[in-house]
């Protein structure tokens, strides 16, 4: 896959507002863990190979397992996730696909039982970002790095 554009250079004031929407997301408050699995489940919704690659390999660096990682797409049927975790998993995906869920009211109220009024708005920017971080990386064919040759 060869890249079509390179954002930062073609706009850079507008990828300055995307890092610094970033920036507010990762201090935000909420435990970087859970942002690391609500990333990770919006790129693997989009199919951005780019993001899931650099926020999976983020996510190692801070600690978490290979074993919730494998099974984030599965998290449903596993008991790996907290009930906050699972919380903050089905809002992102009901926002993620707000054009077919839009948002149902049971994955709302299940939200307000985990998160504050404040934390679910940071939450629900935090997956604003990586859908808008998705769909930049998808569009301009960014290309994640690879560290060995593919299987023949």
């Amino acid at each position: 896959m060869t890249p079509r554009l390179n954002p930062y250079k073609a706009a850079p004031e507008a990828m300055k507002a995307m890092v610094a929407l970033e920036s507010y997301v990762q201090e935000s408050g909420l435990d970087h863990s859970l942002i690391d699995l609500v990333i990770t489940r919006a790129s693997q919704i989009n199919g951005c190979a780019y993001c899931i690659h650099m926020h999976t390999s983020e996510a190692r660096a801070r600690g978490e397992t290979e074993e919730r990682l494998y099974l984030l797409d599965a998290w449903r049927e596993s008991p790996l996730y907290s009930e906050r975790e699972r919380a903050a998993l089905a809002w992102t995906e009901a926002v993620t696909l707000v054009s077919q869920t839009h948002v149902p009211d049971g994955v709302y109220d299940q939200a307000r039982q985990h998160f504050s009024e404040t934390e679910l708005v940071n939450l629900t920017l935090c997956i604003a970002a990586i859908n808008a971080w998705n769909r930049i990386a998808i569009s301009f064919r960014s290309v994640h790095p690879t560290h060995r040759t593919r299987a023949v």
